[in-house]
């Protein structure tokens, strides 16, 4: 099923959308796709950080994989196959520089996190800057990070949501003006990489790599999960997202 201009409806009709792709991700990465040490909760607060996902390292040794490397796909073995792969060396002294880091008591540590963008995320000035000041954390404590913005760019992001948080890097990126929505694995480390794969309405979603180390990643189903999740559109709402 092609990806729908979610442009055309409300926003709580998109918000129901939105947190309902959200459980069936979840679900997915849940469902086998993590490692045995690895789980996924939703809208999950930690270190002063909201993500829609967030992919856990559980601390119970019943949970350990039974050999060194089980689980996820191996970078070297099956690179992510998305159209653009980019990376930035990161100074080691600058990427080591010291903070005051605050744990949660679980002892439970974050290792990834997906975002699912909403326009609200773009909606004022204040509300982008801290989404992409939260994305810039999230990469900067090596927490890896996938990206998935159903909408074009705007005002805020003239060059999309990927644009303004690689730059911050020292990167640059402009969305092709014929796929200008983007689905984004961030690498977080200490070579910062990035698969990319531009996006349209009308494009059938590709997997894209949720990375558990930055040689391990396990693909996250998007187009399968996205089908489920659009099955359960009202119909009065389908018809104005399929209308031509």
């Amino acid at each position: 099923m092609p990806m729908h201009d979610w442009t055309k409806v409300n926003a709580g009709t998109y918000h129901d959308f939105h947190c309902s792709w959200l459980t069936e991700l979840k679900n997915a990465l849940n469902r086998g796709l993590l490692p045995n040490d690895h789980y996924a909760q939703v809208e999950q607060v930690a270190e002063a950080m909201i993500a829609d996902i967030l992919t856990l390292h559980s601390q119970d040794p019943r949970d350990e994989p039974e050999e060194e490397g089980e689980g996820g796909v191996a970078v070297a073995l099956a690179p992510p196959r998305v159209r653009i792969t980019e990376s930035i060396e990161i100074d080691m002294y600058a990427a080591h520089a010291k903070q005051i880091a605050i744990r949660h008591v679980s002892d439970d540590r974050i290792v990834a996190l997906i975002e699912l963008l909403s326009p609200g995320n773009k909606s004022s000035d204040f509300a982008f800057r801290s989404f992409v000041r939260k994305a810039l954390e999230a990469i900067d404590r090596g927490c890896h990070l996938l990206l998935i913005d159903p909408f074009p760019p705007g005002p805020r992001d003239p060059r999309g949501i990927h644009g303004a948080i690689w730059e911050k890097f020292g990167g640059t990126y402009d969305p092709p003006p014929d796929k200008p929505m983007t689905l984004v694995a961030y690498d977080a480390g200490l070579v910062r990489t990035t698969y990319v794969e531009p996006i349209a309405v009308g494009d059938v979603l590709t997997d894209m790599p949720l990375f558990l180390t930055s040689k391990r990643y396990v693909p996250v189903p998007l187009e399968e999960s996205y089908l489920r999740t659009y099955g359960g559109v009202p119909q009065r709402w389908r018809r104005v997202l399929e209308a031509r």
